[in-house]
Formats: C-alpha cells, structure tokens, sequence
C-alpha cells in the first residue's frame, strides 16, 4: 500500500465477517486482524461458533473464554501491534454477566453445575446471541468495569454465516418476545447502539461462484433492511490471472494453435506427446471457462455497491506465513 493510501474504514472499531460456508470466512476474519494491526495497534479477533477455527489459523492451542495473544500484526514503520483472541461460548459469557452484574460469583458456579445455564441458553436461543455479542460489545467498549482488561483499537467478529448474520446481530428485535423490560433487554437495547452506528461494519466474504454471490447479494439487502451497516465484499481464493485476455478466448474456442504448444513444450526439453497435448489443451479450455464464470460473477459484485477487495487463491493452502500474505493484501487494496 503507498503511503498516502488511506483505509477505507478508519472510524471502525467493531469489523463483523460473515460468509456463505466454504468461502473462507475465518481465514478472512484472521487475515483482517493481522492487517489491522499495524503502527501498533492492538486488535481482537473473536469467534462465537465453537469451532476454535482462529486457533488452527493462528496454529494455537484450542483457544479457552478468555484473551490470548496469538500473533504480531504486520510489520510498518510504527511499528506492528499485536492480535489477541477470544473463543466466546455462551454458558461461560453467561457465568461472567451474572457476576459482572449480579455479583454471584460462586452461585453462578452451582447454576452451571446444575445445568441451569444450559438450559437457560439452549431454550432461549435470542439470549443465548445477546450473551455471545454482549462479550463482543464489551470488549469494543471497555469501561470502568473491568479497569485491568485491554482495551483495543479494534475488534474482529469471526461471526455466523450469511444467512444468519442478520438474526444474529439483530439482538434487540430477537427478544422482543421474550423480554420487553429488564437488564437482558436494556443490555440488548445498548448493544443495538453500537451494531447499527458508523463504528461497525459488517464485510462479507465470498467466491466467484453463482450462488456465493447471490447469497452475498441477499445478505447484503437484508442488512440495509434491518439497518445494519454493511461494509465491503471480500472475494476469497481468486485464481491467478496470468493468461491473456486472447489466449484465453482461443481456449475457450478450442483454437489453440496445437503444433505451436508442442514446439514450446519440445524447446523446453519436455517429451511430447499426443495424450499430453490432448490433456494440457484439455485444462485450458476448462480453465478458460472457469475465468469467463469468475468474470461474470465479479461484475454483479461491482454492482452492489460497495467496495470490494480480492485474496488469491493460495496454492498450497493456507498457513501462518500464508496468512501473513493475506493480511498484506488486504491493507495494500486499503481495507485497514
């Protein structure tokens, strides 16, 4: 990224991932948290599914209910910050609102050993949400009540797919039926300030594939519905585009000069052959067609409306270093 290149989200604090399964939801999620935290910014990046996803990203330990450093964020000239990481559960979010409000410390032990904190977050899902954000919430907003705490320039929300992001976030209306008064709905009330102000942004991430993107579309319009601000669309796994434009086209047509690929395969010292060059001509109308589908895709991605970012496709898959390359694009394209 040149230095004069500023990021496209500088007043938000709280960065929602979401995504359709197999997109690559929690690579993005991490990748973002190295990349916000540069010139010595401090960032959080949680999870809320119980999958411990973050973890095997950041090649840790199952992550337990509290705040490990997991990474140093990406290198600048003022220096890089640090990513810690939280594995949110609901029973254990439960067991910390009633003694941070409550002050039942030991009690609230004897309601988990009784099951009651099970039962009370399996039989009233919309609560069960106002615990796993209400952790998020307060981690963004760290006040006087847990003075010794980090407090951090940024937070991550590995979050729930698409098609549940909405419900997820939208605790308030959640619990419309289920507490019309009280301190659980005065905490959701509170959160629902921050979810649907400026200081959030909820980016979604994709692939170029038909119905990734149309899912992502759909997401898009219920968040503008309930009011959610909606952030960018990061497109994941991208392929390399490194065939031309009219090479591409003859591939596609199946006119690829035949006698000229296996003179360059012959000058390459490679042995040539009739089932080889049925093969390689075989690939490239296949990944011609492919590019052509991705093409597609990504103009009805231009046309949400919202800026959009692009990760390559990692050949050898995803690990810490491939993270770290990841985290690099992301702030180059200007994302943090």
């Amino acid at each position: 990224m040149s230095a004069q290149r500023r990021p496209d989200w500088p007043k938000v604090r709280l960065h929602v991932v979401t995504g359709k399964g197999g997109t690559g939801k929690s690579t993005v999620a991490a990748a973002l948290a190295l990349a916000l935290a540069s010139h010595g910014k401090n960032v959080l990046v949680c999870e809320v599914e119980g999958r411990q996803g973050i973890a095997r990203m950041f090649d840790v330990d199952p992550l337990p209910y509290e705040e490990v450093r997991v990474a140093t964020g990406l290198s600048t000239d003022r220096g890089a910050g640090t990513v810690h990481a939280l594995h949110i559960d609901p029973e254990s979010a439960l067991l910390e609102y009633l003694a941070m409000y409550y002050k039942l410390g030991r009690a609230g032990r004897a309601l988990d050993r009784f099951g009651v904190v099970e039962f009370a977050t399996t039989i009233a899902p919309g609560v069960r949400d106002v615990l796993l954000t209400g952790k998020v919430y307060e981690a963004v907003e760290r006040n006087s009540r847990n003075r010794n705490a980090i407090t951090y320039d940024a937070v991550v929300l590995d979050a729930p797919p698409t098609g549940r992001i909405s419900q997820f976030l939208n605790v308030s209306d959640e619990l419309a039926g289920l507490a019309k008064v009280g301190p659980i709905k005065n905490q959701s009330d509170t959160m629902m300030t921050l979810f649907r102000s400026p200081r959030t942004a909820v980016h979604l991430v994709t692939v170029l594939e038909e119905m990734p993107v149309q899912e992502t579309h759909d997401g898009i319009e219920e968040l503008r519905r309930d009011g959610l601000p909606v952030g960018g669309v990061v497109v994941n796994m991208v392929r390399p585009r490194d065939i031309g434009d009219d090479d591409l086209a003859l591939a596609r047509a199946d006119d690829l000069d035949r006698d000229a690929l296996a003179t360059d395969l012959a000058e390459a010292g490679l042995p040539v052959s009739d089932p080889l060059l049925d093969g390689l001509l075989r690939v490239a109308h296949d990944h011609a067609e492919r590019r052509a589908l991705e093409d597609a895709q990504r103009a009805l991605v231009a046309d949400f409306g919202v800026p959009s970012y692009e990760l390559p496709r990692l050949p050898g898959g995803v690990d810490l270093g491939g993270l770290y390359e990841l985290a690099a694009a992301l702030k180059e394209q200007g994302i943090a």
